[in-house]
């Protein structure tokens, strides 16, 4: 071969390089945003009915963005979610990403347990390659279904170069948000998710992305969980805070074995006199208490009006209570030293 020929092949292959488009791996566990439903007008759907490749075919413009790769992890309403399956999908998505021919994942789930699962990533996925959780409000096969739209979008976000590094993140009805801060705050509207305390990420609107701020918390890569050998997570309940509140709760908790206890506390994380009792003597039988608070926003301070250290009590900072749950658990993998458990609520 002629030196021009060289020269020419190695130019064409540059460009084939450029040209190629990103291969996006898409996996599907279920929630409104695969259900369907007898009747476009009516609100009743079984979650999860739709397989991984009718929801992409749905949605076949996303074909022209990336090369698109479908697996079935779960076919469950996200209500239904458990430990094995974070697990699985955690461990999946670093395979995954571990593969230098995928440029990212992405995750179809269920609205009602999203902010859970995309924490747990954000806090066991190794690479600073974009993963993107998405969901829907209305079912597929409902009038004016989101579904389609969030999912496009999804995927333009996940091709995004500014996408890389920021951790997991949520997209939805035109939002981005962080996996750590997002949260449901409605039960029925597609403008259902929020970040209140920091607010979202950015906007992606007909896949135009623009991202506005960036996460400050240590996430993935920078994370000390790693769950390659992690086959089961310790039992963290949540115990929820009200006027004339009572010690049974904790009590069946620790009974039933539960190795931590996140109390959704009232205002600042304050428990009811006869409950923060059974918490004190919750810690006293080995299970790492840590004080959240039922508000939905905020953080929960040490040291303000409860005695944290007399009852050996940690607090969750900003995250609410099934976030501090989701970090609780896989902190206990690590240790059950209180001072190192309390630092990760402010580092992550």
């Amino acid at each position: 071969m002629t030196l021009g020929k060289k020269l020419l092949l190695t130019t064409l292959l540059g460009a084939s390089a450029l040209m190629a488009k990103p291969q996006i791996a898409i996996l599907a566990t279920g929630g409104t945003i695969a259900g369907a439903g007898d009747s476009a007008i009516k609100s009743a759907y079984s979650a999860g009915a739709v397989t991984v490749d009718k929801l992409l075919a749905a949605v076949p413009a996303i074909n022209d963005m990336a090369t698109i790769k479908g697996e079935q992890i779960s076919s469950i309403g996200s209500q239904e979610m458990t430990n094995a399956v974070w697990l699985k999908l955690a461990k999946r998505v670093n395979e995954l990403l571990a593969n230098p021919d995928y440029d990212g994942v992405i995750i179809t789930h269920g609205t009602d347990t999203v902010e859970e699962t995309s924490y747990f990533l954000d806090l066991t996925v190794k690479s600073k390659k974009p993963v993107v959780f998405v969901a829907a409000m209305r079912s597929s096969t409902s009038m004016s279904a989101d579904g389609p739209l969030n999912l496009y979008n999804a995927v333009s976000v996940a091709i995004n170069k500014e996408t890389a590094g920021k951790g997991v993140v949520v997209v939805m009805n035109d939002e981005i948000h962080s996996a750590r801060e997002v949260t449901k705050v409605n039960t029925s509207s597609v403008n259902a998710f929020a970040s209140p305390n920091a607010g979202k990420l950015g906007t992606v609107y007909y896949g135009n992305v623009h991202y506005y701020m960036q996460p400050l918390r240590k996430h993935t890569l920078d994370t000390e969980f790693d769950i390659t050998n992690v086959k089961e997570l310790p039992r963290v309940d949540i115990v929820y805070a009200h006027p004339n509140d009572t010690d049974i709760f904790v009590n069946a908790a620790v009974k039933a074995g539960a190795k931590g206890i996140i109390h959704a506390g009232m205002g600042n994380g304050n428990p009811f006199p006869l409950t923060q009792d059974a918490l004190g003597e919750a810690v006293k039988a080995g299970v790492v208490v840590a004080r959240s608070s039922r508000v939905g926003s905020g953080r929960t301070t040490l040291h303000n009006e409860v005695d944290d250290e007399k009852y050996g009590f940690i607090a969750t900072d900003s995250l609410n209570a099934q976030k501090a749950r989701v970090l609780l658990m896989l902190g206990l993998t690590k240790t059950s030293d209180k001072a190192k458990l309390q630092e990760m609520y402010f580092n992550y």
